[in-house]
């Protein structure tokens, strides 16, 4: 059966939340942190999200496997997110659904997202898709966030 990735529907936002928290689950215990924004996110502003992002899934079958986001503020496409279940991981997925997100905004003269410190499986990949980091913000004691960016379309 081969994963399809496309746009998400509303009737998927409660799948596509239990799907955040069960990813999302590793990034608390690798900071020790479960208060993590994507772990108390609610219902209703995953619904409010529809309004001002894109929201991409993938789906195996008819269930959600991957989701990401994203939005454009000014020329830059600012994208979230990215979550792949636990057992689909280093499949390539995530590739596909963040290669998926930057097309839909194709005309993006950059890309940024972030991840944290410590997550270094992201840092690989984001590197490995040509983001660079522009900088790092403390956020707490124990978590600095790592931004990166890509070059998008030239303007």
């Amino acid at each position: 059966m081969e994963v399809a990735i496309g746009p998400a529907l509303v009737r998927e936002a409660e799948e596509i939340l239990k799907l955040q928290y069960l990813c999302y689950q590793a990034e608390a215990a690798l900071y020790d942190d479960y208060a993590l924004p994507p772990l108390t996110q609610t219902l209703a502003d995953l619904l409010a999200g529809y309004d001002t992002h894109a929201i991409l899934v993938a789906r195996l079958g008819g269930a959600v496997v991957g989701s990401a986001s994203g939005r454009m503020a000014g020329d830059t496409c600012h994208i979230g997110r990215l979550i792949v279940h636990p057992r689909l991981q280093r499949r390539g997925l995530g590739t596909r659904l963040l290669r998926a997100i930057e097309g839909h905004f194709h005309t993006a003269a950059r890309y940024a997202l972030f991840t944290g410190h410590r997550s270094e499986g992201n840092l690989r990949l984001y590197s490995a898709l040509g983001y660079g980091r522009v900088r790092e913000e403390a956020i707490a004691p124990h978590l600095r966030l790592v931004h990166l960016e890509r070059p998008g379309a030239p303007p």
